[in-house]
């Protein structure tokens, strides 16, 4: 964090919302202090994952910082929320059993509709179903679903991007679309009726969506499943993509990457994907803003 506000002067005042003794030397307009975390007792890394104890005080020191960065920004104090990764183990530990900061940001807001959105560049992916096993995914997918995650996301598209008249597609489940029921069904019988009546193409291939969305056919790919949205984003921009929480009240953007247990503390992790959530944010926030 300190890097990514460092690396430029950033169009906003910065509220720093964590453990005290973590936010102090970064340079912000204020402080909001959620306990103290203490000096690491894990390996050299500074990972304390062999410490049950150690992690769920990380799960509830996330948690509380989620939780009043939220209501700062419901109360009008701040006009977005930037996260961190944020090590779901931990937030189980917690107490806090859900998927990811996504599902806990919906809860926090009222059970809000949510969806996740991953930008990097041109390329806007939203996910329809997101943390769950792929062996799942075929039953999770219905096309009333299919179809509020669209409306979410052409509604963030119109808001926060300012695009009157939003372009979606839809990425197909199968390979080839299926192939006229060679390889599955779904494509045909769930993704295709919640296209139409999105108005959205598709669905099409993961192998030329992505590629088409790039070269600027689409506002947004709606992916069926996590890893296929995920790796058409990190191919396209690693290191420099964003998280974004759509149908909250306020935008949240967060790195489109993990914790990275294996680097911590070595003073080498590349802030380039923080840097793009906070950039985003301000841009976000202000459009959402002039929407009143």
């Amino acid at each position: 964090m300190t890097r990514a506000l460092g690396d430029a002067p950033l169009a906003a005042d910065v509220v720093l919302v964590g453990p005290d003794d973590l936010l102090n030397g970064i340079a912000a307009r204020s402080r909001v202090g959620v306990g103290a975390w203490g000096a690491g007792r894990g390996t050299e890394t500074g990972r304390d994952a062999g410490d049950p104890d150690r992690v769920r005080e990380a799960g509830l020191l996330s948690v509380r910082s989620i939780e009043r960065a939220v209501w700062l920004a419901r109360a009008g104090e701040v006009d977005a929320v930037v996260t961190g990764p944020v090590e779901k183990r931990a937030l189980h530990l917690a107490g806090y059993p859900y998927p990811g900061v996504t599902e806990l940001l919906s809860r926090l807001t009222g059970d809000t509709p949510t969806a996740m959105m991953l930008a990097a560049g041109a390329l806007r992916v939203v996910l329809v179903t997101t943390h769950i096993p792929l062996r799942d995914v075929p039953h999770r997918l219905t096309t009333d679903g299919i179809i509020a995650i669209g409306r979410l996301t052409a509604a963030a598209l119109t808001r926060w991007w300012g695009l009157a008249t939003p372009r979606l597609a839809l990425c197909a489940l199968n390979p080839h679309a299926g192939e006229g029921g060679l390889f599955g069904d779904e494509d045909e019988r769930i993704l295709r009726p919640a296209a139409e009546r999105l108005g959205a193409a598709g669905p099409l291939p993961a192998d030329t969506v992505f590629v088409k969305a790039l070269g600027g056919a689409f506002d947004a790919v709606l992916a069926p499943y996590h890893d296929v949205g995920m790796t058409a984003v990190k191919v396209a921009g690693f290191g420099k993509g964003v998280n974004i929480t759509l149908g909250l009240p306020f935008p949240r953007t967060a790195p489109d990457h993990g914790t990275a247990f294996d680097i911590a503390g070595r003073g080498v992790a590349d802030p380039g994907s923080m840097r793009a959530a906070l950039e985003l944010a301000v841009e976000l926030a202000q459009r959402n803003r002039s929407a009143g």
